[in-house]
């Protein structure tokens, strides 16, 4: 029996952010070049997809390509790069029989054009599903983020548009690349480590963390169900004592 038929479908996590790692290691593992890890990382994602539609997750953002990425080697750069090309153009169709929605968060103009243009299709083209959204982190790091939206408010400050003291902690977020997308209730680590690595630091305040030895090849439905279960026997206080929590949900 799947694992979904254990799931408390009125209390799934709103969003899912998910850091895929591992998919080096899986390939070395099988005897193979780190490429054949990454493809198998794609099917990974489609396998994982498919169970957070499954159950109706709303958002789950996966972690695909950091900005500290761009220092591996240029021929790997490259290779992942048409590998995010051919992944889009062959998964559009799917995404838009299974009601997806597609977003993406980063520097997305570091992206190669034919990267760039091939992501901005398919945005467009699932912009009114009003399943799941799916959200790539690309050329992305929460410290490249940050500085970016300090940036836009100094800007901002400048033309006189924003004051000292309108600064709060929902106005910075307005500035983030995240914005309109709720904070992760939960964060899935593949691979066995467990540090968060420059990935949504501002938005994973209060997300339940969850680490897995599995590697992200291997990843798929019954893997994302078992996470969820574990969330769900977790107790999310925000600052409160449990007997608030009680008496709030009584």
């Amino acid at each position: 029996m799947s694992l979904k038929e254990n799931i408390d479908l009125q209390r799934l996590p709103h969003h899912v952010a998910i850091i895929m790692d591992g998919n080096g290691r899986w390939a070395q593992a099988h005897g193979q070049d780190r490429s054949q890890g990454h493809q198998e990382g794609v099917a990974a994602v489609r396998r994982t997809l498919k169970g957070a539609t499954a159950i109706g997750l709303e958002y789950v953002t996966v972690y695909t390509f950091s900005n500290e990425n761009w220092n591996r080697p240029e021929e790997e750069v490259i290779a992942l790069m048409e590998l995010l090309v051919t992944a889009i153009r062959r998964e559009t169709a799917e995404l838009m029989e299974k009601n997806v929605r597609l977003l993406a968060i980063g520097n997305l103009e570091r992206l190669p054009r034919k990267a760039y243009d091939c992501l901005q299709d398919c945005i467009r083209q699932t912009a009114g599903n009003t399943g799941t959204s799916l959200v790539l982190a690309l050329s992305y790091s929460s410290r490249w983020e940050l500085a970016r939206a300090a940036r836009l408010m100094a800007e901002d400050a400048l033309r006189g548009k924003l004051a000292p003291a309108d600064i709060t902690e929902r106005r910075l977020c307005d500035y983030l690349t995240t914005s309109g997308i709720p904070d992760p209730d939960l964060l899935v680590r593949t691979g066995g480590e467990k540090r968060i690595s420059n990935f949504l630091l501002w938005q994973l305040s209060y997300t339940e963390l969850y680490f897995t030895e599995t590697f992200w090849p291997d990843f798929g439905e019954e893997k994302l169900y078992e996470a969820i279960l574990h969330y769900q026997q977790r107790e999310r206080r925000f600052g409160k004592t449990s007997e608030q929590i009680t008496h709030k949900n009584q």
